[in-house]
């Protein structure tokens, strides 16, 4: 980071930069856990890149990789990629509780560090699928006594599944599914009694629509190759049946001029005598 414009307001963005970096030192051992923890703490809590740059300043990398810096530069975050869903601060909520009722936390919503839920004779579910997140690594614990949750997470984020079932269960289909590059890694933790936790892997409905649209394209684009194929294929055809017009009206010609020639010789010999 530059001391350039060091008043400038810094985004969710910049901060999960250098939280990148102090989790590399940490598992580089440049950092121990309460220096650690101690800076990641200023580093959300910073609003500035003036409150940012002493942070990793002394944190020096083998290559500008291993290090990145924190650009001044305001790029734009790619459209739907994991860094700009990945935006720290607390969550928009940390628990639910569902007594013979149920919940559910879906849509546009922030996934905090802990998510921590209880079902007794209920259930509940936590959709991820269009959430954002407050941390690369996050926990949702889930208590389900004599009921269930379901856990919903997006193509390429990684599942660990660290739940207890006693008369129950916790679904571990999902675990060992590489995640994206950049993208976050969901822990499901927690105990079910003669109940259940589920794990599934969905896409989002922008996705679906996506995917949609593409199967709707190739389908047209199958019809249209299709219409051009029989359309050549007629064309083919009414050309072999004109050749075979032409063909038979030259053969009629043929024959007609060479009847003529035989009357005209006929008559030849028969005015010769």
């Amino acid at each position: 980071m530059t001391d350039e414009a060091p008043q400038l307001r810094a985004s969710d963005a910049d901060r999960e930069r250098v939280a990148e970096v102090l989790r590399e030192a940490l598992a580089e051992g440049r950092l121990d856990m309460g220096e650690f923890e101690e800076r990641l703490d200023a580093t959300y809590k910073a609003r500035t890149y003036g409150e940012l740059a002493p942070i990793t300043r002394d944190l020096p990398g083998a290559t500008p990789a291993a290090v990145p810096p924190v650009s001044l530069r305001k790029e734009p975050v790619e459209s739907g990629s994991w860094a700009g869903r990945i935006v720290g601060g607390e969550g928009s909520s940390s628990g639910a509780v569902a007594v013979m009722s149920g919940f559910q936390r879906k849509g546009r919503w922030t996934m905090p560090r802990r998510f921590t839920c209880f079902a007794f004779w209920g259930g509940g579910e936590i959709d991820l699928r269009e959430a954002d997140f407050a941390d690369r690594e996050v926990e949702i614990n889930c208590i389900a006594v004599m009921g269930g949750m379901q856990v919903i997470v997006p193509p390429g984020v990684e599942v660990v599944v660290r739940g207890i079932g006693v008369m129950g269960g916790f679904d571990h289909r999902e675990e060992g599914v590489p995640g994206d590059p950049g993208a976050p890694r969901v822990i499901v933790t927690g105990f079910a009694l003669w109940g259940g936790v589920g794990v599934e892997r969905k896409a989002t409905r922008a996705d679906r629509q996506r995917l949609k649209e593409e199967r709707r394209q190739e389908k047209l684009e199958r019809k249209a190759a299709f219409r051009e194929l029989q359309e050549s294929f007629q064309e083919d055809v009414q050309a072999a049946h004109r050749r075979m017009l032409d063909g038979h009206r030259d053969l009629l010609r043929e024959r007609r001029t060479e009847r003529r020639e035989r009357r005209e010789g006929r008559r030849r010999r028969h005015g010769g005598y």
